[in-house]
């Protein structure tokens, strides 16, 4: 594939941008050890195989585009080259197998095709590059800037869609293919990171993503005025509505949604403070521990629950931060004695908490 030359001022702006992480990185490789070394010791342990897949140990022990851009993007923040390029070669052997420079989102152990399905995953695309883009810095590699600037292009060009009503907005899709009607397209508000995507279109020029993060957040705002995000739903000629292909509960993928929003720097998103709200609400008729897994977005009702570690700690952090992020956060410690997604939202949501809220330092 050709790729194009990237632009190196960009790369600074990058880096200009990239402050807070940063900050994470800093002097990880020094001698001073991160808060979350051990953490992220356990979590390799789990669910980081010594030739860098990344296992669902949920999911039939199968690997996702997902899980390994998230992998991908926490090594770039530990400052662990190693994991990172064992993380990122395992990637591009077996996910890189597209006719463009985007992944395909899955991959399964076992069965004569390993890959079944070449459609991508729009948020696994995006953290891979994002991932990137902060190698690049991290570790003195602008090869790592070029595959991220192709790949931003592609996604750009196959996801980012303009809404059916006409509006002038820009639509994040899923996935390049499956999620477009005569009329309509299908989103999942989950899928957009916007910090990331406003980074990546920074450093690579791929603005279509920024557009997209930006009309996503004053969509979310939106929806915040009746309930809490849902998982899914279209966007059709009347703009946002419930569609009966996917559910529209605010189930494990939409609870990302406060988390990216808060890790974004934006604690009083209206997103942030309406999930907070019905968090605090719901804590009061759940056992103790237990935290609200999916709601009815409408009432604000607990539909399920969970008592795994990593779900307390985002649903902590997002309390903390929309209180104002100054009395401490009731967040779990670490553990990897959980499933592979709450462990890596653990993961996520104490970074998050590291960058950006020093008065939420987990109590």
């Amino acid at each position: 594939m050709k790729r194009r030359h990237f632009n190196m001022s960009m790369l600074s702006a990058l880096g200009a941008v990239n402050l807070g992480f940063g900050r994470t990185m800093a002097r990880a490789d020094d001698g001073a050890a991160n808060p979350l070394g051990a953490a992220w010791t356990d979590w390799k342990a789990a669910f980081l195989s010594p030739d860098g897949r990344v296992v669902d140990t949920a999911q039939g022990g199968a690997s996702h585009s997902e899980s390994q851009s998230y992998g991908m993007t926490l090594a770039v923040a530990l400052r662990d080259e190693d994991s990172f390029k064992r993380i990122l070669a395992w990637s591009l052997q077996n996910l890189a197998v597209r006719d463009d420079s985007l992944l395909a989102w899955r991959w399964m152990p076992e069965g004569p095709v390993r890959g079944p399905d070449l459609n991508n995953a729009s948020d696994g695309d995006l953290f891979f590059m994002w991932a990137l883009g902060r190698a690049a810095i991290a570790f003195d590699d602008p090869a790592y800037a070029l595959r991220a600037e192709e790949m931003a292009r592609s996604l750009e060009a196959q996801c980012v869609v303009p809404w059916p009503d006409g509006s002038g907005r820009m639509a994040f899709l899923p996935a390049a293919q499956g999620f477009t009607r005569p009329g309509s397209v299908i989103v999942n508000l989950s899928y957009v990171m916007p910090r990331a995507m406003r980074e990546v279109a920074a450093s690579t020029g791929a603005d279509g993503l920024r557009r997209a993060a930006d009309d996503a957040e004053i969509l979310m705002a939106q929806l915040s005025d009746v309930g809490t995000m849902p998982d899914w739903f279209s966007i059709g000629p009347d703009g946002p509505a419930s569609t009966p292909e996917f559910s529209d509960r605010t189930g494990y993928e939409a609870m990302r949604v406060p988390l990216f929003l808060v890790w974004s720097g934006n604690p009083v998103h209206p997103a942030v403070l309406r999930h907070a709200a019905v968090l605090r609400t719901e804590a009061k008729s759940l056992d103790f521990g237990a935290t609200p897994t999916i709601i009815d977005r409408l009432s604000g009702l607990t539909m399920e629950s969970s008592f795994d570690p990593g779900y307390a700690a985002v649903a902590a952090l997002v309390e903390c931060v929309s209180r104002g992020g100054e009395d401490g956060a009731l967040m779990p410690p670490f553990t990897a004695a959980q499933p592979y997604y709450p462990a890596t939202l653990h993961l996520m949501a104490l970074l998050a908490q590291q960058e950006g809220y020093p008065g939420c330092l987990p109590l």
